[in-house]
């Protein structure tokens, strides 16, 4: 059997917020297994013990240019310390002007974002002078280029949701309209072809463990099961959900009426995935006052 040591049990506690008696429960029935572990606690606290997966823990913003036709666009997100410095002047600038470079460049990933020429130095230059004058650390954390099939909108929210979105017909108010919806409703893929499969077979695990606990009968296990998934894949796929400005339409029926397609979308929340480290101020004037 897997040995369960504290630290586990305190990630599993710090991702599902479930009582930590029955994460070190979860984590000894899954022998150790973190993900399985959480979705034994989801089976016991219902999405609750999911709140981790959006939980935003790292600070910065994310940048958006489009050239004037619509037809190429990127975006890019540039984490910081604090939020204080994601609302610096000279902060903003750096990532406007990074947005721009990105979309006339060819560069393939970030490690080839920061060798690109940049007022009169490379984009690393750059980014180590910004350093030293605003005294955080800085990091072009990663981005998306696009080439249209239709034309090109964006919406940012607060800084810390970016969305770029390729939309084939309609007009600048749906691409605008479909934008916005993506950032509030957030999906995980255009349609159902772009959820993978262990999401699906994790929803399906915890649907039929959720129905055993109920004492529902073994032959509706399944079709309780595909239910729940159908269910998952409506609240999850863009063209599903339901218009957050007029829940008569789902967008793709909005879309159809519009006589538009969405050729693909993106979206960046700040910091996304990303744990940032809790101070214990009280731990460290402790330690000081032993010096």
């Amino acid at each position: 059997m897997a040995e369960i040591t504290a630290s586990m049990v305190k990630e599993l506690r710090e991702r599902t917020d479930a009582p930590m008696m029955d994460c070190k429960k979860a984590l000894t029935e899954a022998e150790g297994d973190m993900t399985r572990g959480e979705e034994i606690l989801r089976v016991r606290f219902g999405n609750k013990a999911s709140k981790a997966a959006g939980r935003v823990a790292a600070e910065g913003t994310v940048g958006v240019s489009i050239s004037a036709d619509g037809k190429t666009g990127a975006m890019i997100e540039v984490n910081s310390e604090t939020d204080f410095c994601a609302k610096n002047e000279d902060f903003l600038k750096f990532v406007g002007e990074l947005a721009t470079l990105v979309s006339t460049s060819n560069a393939a990933d970030i490690a080839a974002v920061s060798a690109l020429a940049m007022r009169g130095a490379t984009v690393e230059e750059t980014r180590a002078q910004l350093v030293g004058k605003i005294g955080e650390n800085i990091t072009p954390r990663r981005f998306v280029k696009i080439s249209a099939k239709g034309k090109l909108a964006s919406y940012i929210h607060g800084s810390k949701i970016g969305v770029l979105v390729d939309l084939v017909g309609g007009d600048d108010t749906l691409a605008k309209d479909i934008a916005m919806h993506i950032a509030a409703a957030k999906p995980k893929s255009l349609d159902a072809s772009g959820i993978s499969q262990d999401l699906i077979d994790a929803e399906r695990r915890v649907a039929i463990e959720k129905a055993k606990e109920a004492g529902k009968p073994e032959a509706m296990l399944e079709k309780i099961a595909d239910g729940t998934v159908q269910k998952f894949l409506k609240e999850v796929t863009l063209l599903s959900q339901v218009f957050v400005k007029d829940d008569k339409f789902t967008i793709e029926s909005l879309l159809k009426s519009k006589n538009a397609s969405v050729a693909s979308f993106t979206m960046f929340v700040v910091g996304e995935g990303i744990e940032k480290a809790v101070v214990d101020y009280a731990a460290e004037v402790a330690a000081a006052a032993k010096v």
